[in-house]
């Protein structure tokens, strides 16, 4: 059977595109087969630059010889009207709603763009900054010193995912995020750090199949003794009995989001 032909996705924002990104996303996980070409058209927020998207859109339904998705997220209603002519399913990701929230709450929407990622929380923003300094200099076990000051502290094998989601947990939660990489010295000498054990309620363990564990690092180490399957789960084995010795919340991170595992973390879902 022949495959559907690609379909042109336009994620097209008058701010950075971030919310129209991660919803459209959300929806076409739910669609394996569809495949996309992604088209990112941030701060489209002129006559001029909407004109630009509408050829674009244009020339991309008359190209594939099928109709572009276009997922959006722009607020002015007289740029939102010409965007829902274009030669495209048009999925608008904020009028619907904003309009019935205006209804309910009787206030006319500002219309101002670039207030969903920007400091409309001073105070927060600096946290979130803070945190992001924080988490940087407290990567892979640098600052065990410093564990006092952190939110989350998190514990794992080599590369099953710890900085990526420490930084991400800065960044999007403003939380101080350490982490700490569980070696041969940890697994010889039988139990972690004082200094671990001292934040034991701020410690998440991260653990991962070991033959997934094993395709990562063939990636970075081909054919060393790092990636080698036996050493992946003997690592694994020797994590996970230390987190069961300290009953130390533990996530599988082997199918699981960078994002996933965060959230899980935040709103406390480990195991």
């Amino acid at each position: 059977m022949p495959q559907p032909p690609a379909r042109t996705l336009f994620l097209v924002s008058d701010g950075t595109g971030i919310t129209a990104e991660t919803l459209a996303q959300a929806l076409l996980s739910q669609f394996e087969d569809l495949r996309v070409r992604e088209v990112h058209l941030p701060f489209v927020d002129s006559e001029e630059k909407m004109d630009r998207v509408l050829e674009r859109i244009a020339a991309a339904h008359a190209r594939d010889g099928v109709c572009p998705i276009v997922v959006a997220t722009v607020l002015d209603p007289e740029l939102r009207a010409r965007l829902s002519t274009g030669e495209a399913l048009y999925l608008d990701l904020l009028g619907p709603f904003l309009q019935r929230l205006a209804d309910a709450l009787g206030v006319t929407p500002t219309g101002a763009t670039g207030r969903a990622h920007g400091q409309r929380d001073p105070g927060r923003y600096l946290r979130r900054i803070d945190a992001i300094h924080y988490t940087l200099a407290a990567d892979d076990g640098l600052a065990l010193d410093t564990l006092g000051e952190a939110d989350v502290v998190l514990l794992g094998v080599s590369r099953v995912g710890k900085t990526p989601t420490s930084l991400y947990l800065a960044i999007h939660h403003g939380l101080r995020s350490a982490n700490y990489p569980l070696t041969e010295e940890d697994f010889t000498r039988g139990d972690l750090p004082p200094a671990l054990l001292a934040r034991r309620s701020r410690l998440h363990g991260l653990t991962i199949d070991p033959e997934r564990l094993h395709e990562i690092r063939e990636r970075r180490r081909p054919g060393s003794d790092y990636a080698s399957l036996a050493r992946c789960r003997d690592e694994v084995r020797h994590a996970q009995a230390l987190f069961r010795r300290h009953r130390i919340p533990v996530l599988d991170t082997t199918r699981r989001s960078i994002e996933e595992i965060a959230a899980a973390i935040v709103y406390g879902r480990a195991s």
